[in-house]
């Protein structure tokens, strides 16, 4: 029984001596490489792109022709850039182009300009006569009226501020004033220079083709 005992005692021994030896057992597994991502992407730089000037052509003579005419012959020598405006200085809109002439061009007949130049024609009504030079627009107000007599209402009211409170009446008749840009001032109220201090505004007005009371 005493023999079984050391046997066994001696086995266990043995067992545990070979455990505590084996590499295997005591060394720690070496940690895996992490897993290393995709790297970030560098951006690439966009390679600048020099714009073509742009090409030079000797403006033409567009004074005389219908609007819509002009336009369209400006467009086909390369001009896009192109605007009018109302040379009789009344503040029209060019609706119909077909219905207007030029009378003015903001770059003279002949001047060799690049094409990308904007083209500002000033016209008025194909019954109308042009004037001798575009007629100003009147200064917008700076603290003082300006004077107003003889403008269209419609340029009239663009010199003052927006807020303005305007009130037009017929000098001639009892007739509603509702275009604007066909009445011309006759009488304003306050009267040119006095200061404005946000009071409101007074015209009476004929249309251009009557006169004054």
């Amino acid at each position: 029984m005493k023999n079984r005992t050391i046997t066994a005692a001696l086995a266990c021994a043995a067992v545990v001596s070979l455990v505590s030896c084996d590499p295997a057992a005591t060394d720690p597994k070496p940690a895996a490489p992490a897993a290393s991502g995709p790297s970030a992407a560098m951006p690439t730089a966009t390679p600048y792109e020099e714009t073509e000037p742009a090409e030079t052509k000797a403006v033409l003579n567009f004074v005389g022709m219908g609007l819509q005419s002009a336009q369209d012959r400006a467009q086909a020598e390369g001009f896009y850039l192109l605007k009018s405006h109302d040379s009789a200085g009344r503040d029209r809109l060019q609706a119909l182009d077909r219905n207007w002439k030029v009378c003015s061009q903001s770059v003279e007949a002949g001047r060799t300009v690049p094409t990308d130049t904007e083209l500002d024609f000033g016209a008025v009504k194909l019954e109308e006569t042009c004037p001798a030079a575009d007629a100003k627009a009147p200064a917008p107000a700076a603290g003082k009226m300006p004077d107003l007599v003889g403008k269209s209402v419609k340029a009239a009211r663009g010199a003052l501020d927006s807020g303005t409170s305007v009130t037009t009446t017929d000098a001639a008749e009892d007739r509603m004033v509702l275009l604007e840009s066909n009445w011309q001032v006759c009488t304003q109220s306050p009267a040119p220079g006095a200061e404005l201090t946000g009071q409101p505004v007074e015209f009476t007005a004929v249309k251009f083709e009557e006169s004054c009371p």
